[in-house]
């Protein structure tokens, strides 16, 4: 591990260090390392979210923010529009603070920071301004978990709900499909911080608070503090989950859930030539298709040798509609997401 850095070396958008790849661009001057984002905040999409874990959505849906830039680069990005492709758009920290205050008032359960680790120190300026002005509802921090730890110190205390992923052990399907070989040594160190700060607390809702519009969506419990460790199954990639479900095992049962994804989908890359050749090429190591009925069985049989005491698994679909498009007012179906804001788009 490289040394730790102070407060001011993290803060320092003149020689960026915020992120694991410590590539010390000047972000005040434009200069644009591998997040490709400058100093300023920026944000594509916040509205309120109905497809995360039971314990995010709750009754009233999940106020999500949406930021743009990132720091990997998966090959497979169903977010790529705004992870990879630069859309957003600068906002202050006043202005994120009213997004906040939009998303409490709508009734979002919390306030769930998609994709900001190259952004840390603003956003947690933010944070502790939206405190100020009333917003009152948990943030959530939803990550790939690709952000060093004195990073995530400046969070400390302010997010209490972690929804990092964990996407691989092997460093070599890091390098090809992330961009990022130190991912699995980079995200087991942040995982474990986020566990040891933050124990798991889940909270049983009150009659009052069951009652929602619509029945079906009712959830009875919701989660206060504590991590919820995401991993996605590749396709062809079997013993690569079995792998990161058994250091799961190991460091993170009974004091995080577990959310095990089989919703691989193939995205349909709208860029120029050159970037699809590079996706394509990346993508080689993997069977870029859907999760199997076969390999979802064996998953299943996985999951009830594991025996983790809070796991969650989706149904096997192949239904690919729930794909975004950020381009939309509405990137998602009407079913998965109520818009608030967009950068390109105005919201009444």
């Amino acid at each position: 591990m490289s040394e730790k850095l102070n407060l001011k070396e993290i803060s320092d958008y003149s020689h960026c260090l915020q992120c694991p790849r410590k590539c010390g661009a000047d972000r005040y001057s434009n200069q644009l390392g591998f997040c490709k984002e400058p100093a300023d905040l920026r944000i594509a999409f916040a509205g309120l979210h109905f497809g995360e874990e039971p314990l995010i959505t709750v009754g009233r849906g999940s106020g999500t923010i949406f930021f743009t830039g990132c720091t990997l680069r998966c090959a497979f990005c169903q977010n790529y529009q705004i992870s990879q492709d630069g859309l957003g758009k600068s906002v202050s920290i006043e202005e994120f603070v009213k997004i906040c205050q939009k998303l409490q008032a709508a009734g979002a359960e919390n306030i769930n920071l998609v994709t900001g680790s190259h952004h840390i120190p603003l956003i947690a300026q933010g944070l502790k301004a939206a405190r100020a002005e009333g917003v009152t509802i948990p943030f959530c921090w939803n990550s790939s978990a690709y952000e060093s730890v004195e990073s995530l110190e400046l969070l400390k205390g302010l997010v209490k709900v972690w929804l990092p992923d964990f996407k691989t052990l092997d460093n070599q399907l890091s390098k090809s499909l992330f961009a990022a070989q130190d991912y699995p040594q980079v995200a087991k160190a942040a995982i474990e911080w986020m566990i040891q700060n933050n124990p798991l607390e889940i909270q049983e809702l009150d009659e009052n608070e069951k009652l929602c519009e619509d029945p079906d969506k009712i959830k009875y419990e919701k989660m206060t503090s504590g991590v919820i460790v995401r991993h996605l199954a590749l396709p062809g990639r079997f013993e690569d989950t079995a792998n990161v479900l058994g250091w799961l095992k190991e460091k993170a049962d009974s004091k995080a859930c577990i959310s095990l994804m089989n919703q691989y989908t193939p995205v349909p890359f709208e860029e120029d030539k050159n970037l699809l050749e590079k996706r394509k090429n990346a993508l080689s190591v993997i069977e870029n298709r859907l999760i199997s009925k076969e390999e979802d069985a064996d998953i299943q049989d996985l999951i009830e040798a594991y025996d983790f005491d809070f796991l969650f698994y989706q149904e096997l679909s192949d239904d690919t509609s729930w794909l975004p498009d950020f381009t939309r007012k509405q990137p998602f179906s009407n079913k998965l997401a109520k818009p608030l804001w967009h950068c390109n788009h105005q919201i009444d």
